[in-house]
């Protein structure tokens, strides 16, 4: 198939598109910067950002189905900054499929649009959306998926993905934060519940099953669905096995959840009053999603998708400690 892959050169985004380049799909990228090695690899890239949308109409022209995965992730920012790239940008997407009759999207969400604070244990799709979000993040993506699934009709054929903590090899995000806050980082509570993760190379194929299955009037159009590993694991278990593929020593010291909310409330409070910019050690979001289970029944992705994890969260940290180990720039900090 002809695939448009938004932020291709990202994270998960690169990962689609190695996986589609290597089934010998055609593929065309559009990101804000140049990346030599998706060239490499035969694919189209365009040059711009969501807002632009002649680079969006020239993206889509001639393909079968968009992979939009490209976002403002993070906890911390300005609300029109998560706005106008999250919600803004799903738009654009959107008017360019249709001005170009593409009728597939695959859709990039999060489980965080159905967070509603405390635990989160074996949840499905009926989960519904929260009317108060912590942060901008989880708020403009529901906003986003909410838009994708309605559009979802007799000539456009939508799906939503949301998986959960994506981390692997090349990881810019999750791996990044754990290891350069590793002499900083403190156990909240005495409890470690159960979490949900993905590997990078099953939250890729999961895209790639959902685009083969998507056709107008199919089982999972107009849908949204959990991805992960299927193997929930206490949280501090998963920190510490990622902490010790990159070296270092696991967390052994605990902050009880009331003082940790307390000193999250304090931050928040003056980062907002100073202006500060930069985003601060602890939020209220991050102390909820460290705090709380939060794992996910993926029984329907199994069913409408044909997603099966191929790659087991102990394979996956494995790959993870030999990319760090040739890669010794990854664990340095941030």
């Amino acid at each position: 198939m002809r695939a448009l892959v938004t932020g291709g050169g990202g994270f998960l985004g690169r990962a689609i598109v190695e996986r589609l380049t290597a089934r010998g799909d055609q593929v065309r990228s559009i990101s804000r910067g140049a990346y030599p090695e998706l060239e490499s690899l035969g694919v189209e890239v365009v040059r711009g950002d969501l807002s632009d949308r002649t680079a969006l109409a020239r993206a889509c022209a001639n393909v079968d189905v968009v992979f939009h995965v490209a976002a403002k992730a993070g906890v911390w920012g300005a609300y029109e900054e998560y706005y106008r790239v999250n919600v803004e940008g799903t738009e654009n997407v959107l008017t360019a499929m249709r001005e170009a009759n593409v009728q597939k999207l695959v859709y990039t969400s999060s489980p965080s649009v159905v967070f509603h604070g405390g635990d989160c244990e074996g949840a499905d799709e009926s989960l519904p959306y929260p009317d108060h979000y912590l942060t901008h993040y989880p708020k403009t993506k529901a906003m986003a998926e909410r838009m994708v699934l309605a559009s979802n009709g007799a000539t456009t054929a939508t799906v939503a993905l949301r998986p959960h903590l994506i981390w692997g090899p090349r990881d810019n995000h999750l791996v990044p934060r754990i290891l350069a806050r590793a002499a900083k980082l403190r156990r909240i509570g005495n409890e470690d519940k159960l979490i949900d993760t993905v590997y990078i190379d099953n939250a890729a194929d999961a895209h790639i099953c959902a685009a083969d299955r998507l056709t107008i009037g199919a089982a999972c159009s107009g849908k949204p669905y959990f991805i992960t590993n299927g193997e929930p694991r206490p949280t501090w278990a998963i920190v510490n096995a990622i902490l010790a593929a990159g070296g270092k020593p696991p967390v052994t010291k605990v902050v009880s959840k009331r003082f940790a909310m307390a000193a999250a409330t304090i931050m928040e409070w003056t980062y907002r009053r100073f202006g500060i910019r930069s985003e601060p050690r602890l939020t209220r979001f991050v102390v909820e999603e460290l705090s709380n289970a939060h794992w996910f029944d993926i029984s329907a992705a199994r069913r409408d998708l044909g997603y099966s994890p191929k790659v087991t969260i102990d394979e996956g940290l494995e790959n993870l400690r030999r990319w760090l180990a040739s890669n010794p720039l990854a664990t340095s900090s941030r």
